[in-house]
């Protein structure tokens, strides 16, 4: 089950991996120095999710489940937020990004993917192993290359953006709603 809760929760990083392929000016190189940075935070979330595991008091499966709910709700509506803002102001939306943006974006990822490997720590302690932020890494990385190698293809290209937006934030949703119920 833990295997299989980091699978669900990574599959956002399907849709950055997809972003950043879709992006002429980004590297592979760039995913993998994002992932590499991510698996150390992995682990490092992994250690501090031990640590804290025994000083929280309440049920952490609620916690965790609900962060997770407001986090896939938060992907969704953040999105047609800021387009419906974009629209309102008439901004033209570049092509490329600038490597500023890609950082922020592979740091937000990698904070986020710790936060996972927490999560799903703190739900499967005492039964929690390393191969928790091994999957949650390795996922991310997986889903990660695969949408970069797809986004250089000439049929993604037509995939709606609010699509991956829409399924990373339901994707967090469902573990959240996981997390709580089962």
């Amino acid at each position: 089950m833990p295997v299989i809760s980091g699978l669900i929760v990574s599959i956002d990083a399907f849709f950055i991996g997809l972003s950043i392929g879709l992006n002429k000016r980004c590297k592979f190189l760039y995913l993998v120095v994002i992932n590499a940075f991510l698996f150390g935070l992995c682990i490092l979330g992994f250690s501090i999710a031990e640590q804290l595991y025994e000083h929280i008091e309440v049920n952490v499966d609620t916690i965790v489940g609900f962060s997770f709910i407001v986090l896939g709700l938060w992907c969704i509506l953040h999105y047609f937020t800021s387009e419906y803002i974009k629209r309102r102001k008439g901004a033209i939306v570049l092509e490329n990004t600038s490597r500023k943006t890609i950082i922020l974006v592979g740091l937000v990822m990698s904070i986020e993917a710790m936060m996972i490997t927490m999560g799903i720590t703190f739900i499967f302690i005492p039964r929690s192993t390393f191969i928790i932020p091994i999957t949650v890494a390795l996922a991310h990385f997986g889903y990660s290359a695969l949408s970069f190698c797809l986004a250089r293809t000439k049929y993604v290209k037509r995939i709606p953006v609010v699509l991956s937006h829409v399924i990373s934030g339901l994707a967090l949703i469902t573990y959240g709603l996981m997390a709580i119920f089962i």
